[in-house]
């Protein structure tokens, strides 16, 4: 595929291998906005690659640098996650300027950049990963809109699983029981962050919405009924029993 080659000075030297790619959307109101805030060295702000609507793909820092994209952030333990990952921004107005759904164009060119991508590094499908799962107070992006499940066909990461309907509220905000601590346990074991203290807490939600952006946005209020425990434990399946 063609790359434009578009060179940001905002990067470093990596300190970890690379085992991750993450997904962005831009969160600004057009591409080249994005473009020119990506390369300013006052912002210091930056990402490996751009994706724009149209499909174009520019490069702005080679993958052997580090990028900066990720920000205060954690996943499966480790702290650095520009380090040992590379971040794709994908062009979209994101929840504050007109979220909107990801043109077939720029998808395609997303799946044949992210293939090539993991052509070249060791990243487990675990670690295809959005920004908000790393950041979740921070983030939001890519979205409830981003076609998980279209990737992981194209064997880039975790496909959202297939569970029933929503069912019975099983944890709400200040739930402390057996279900609220299955719930904290099968997110840490995904990647998560979360204290195993049984307390359905602000931090929990917060994560668990996070997990439901990505792989069960049926539901975005960081609650567990059913369905989302359903998706939990099929989550689990997939990334560490490989079913």
């Amino acid at each position: 595929m063609k790359i434009i080659q578009y060179p940001s000075p905002n990067h470093g030297e990596r300190t970890l291998a690379v085992d991750m790619l993450m997904m962005h959307y831009t969160g600004m109101k057009s591409g080249a906005e994005a473009l020119e805030r990506l390369c300013d060295p006052e912002g210091q702000v930056s990402a490996h690659y751009l994706v724009e609507e149209d499909g174009r793909v520019f490069q702005l820092v080679e993958e052997n640098l580090r990028a900066c994209h990720a920000g205060v952030s954690i996943w499966r333990g480790e702290r650095d996650s520009n380090s040992r990952s590379i971040g794709i921004e994908i062009v979209n107005p994101g929840h504050e300027w007109g979220y909107r759904a990801f043109p077939d164009t720029q998808i395609n060119a997303v799946i044949k950049l992210s293939q090539q991508i993991l052509s070249r590094h060791d990243i487990p499908a675990r670690h295809v990963v959005g920004h908000s799962d790393v950041a979740p107070a921070r983030k939001t992006d890519p979205g409830e809109l981003f076609p998980w499940d279209i990737l992981a066909r194209n064997d880039i990461g975790i496909a959202p699983p297939k569970v029933g309907d929503g069912g019975n509220l099983l944890v709400s905000k200040g739930t402390k029981n057996e279900k609220s601590i299955q719930a904290q346990r099968l997110l840490n074991q995904i990647g998560y962050d979360v204290p195993l203290t049984g307390q359905w807490d602000d931090h929990s939600i917060t994560n668990m919405t996070a997990f439901q952006r990505h792989f069960h946005p049926q539901r975005l209020d960081g609650l567990v009924d059913e369905g989302s425990m359903e998706a939990l434990e099929k989550t689990v399946a997939a990334m560490v029993y490989g079913i």
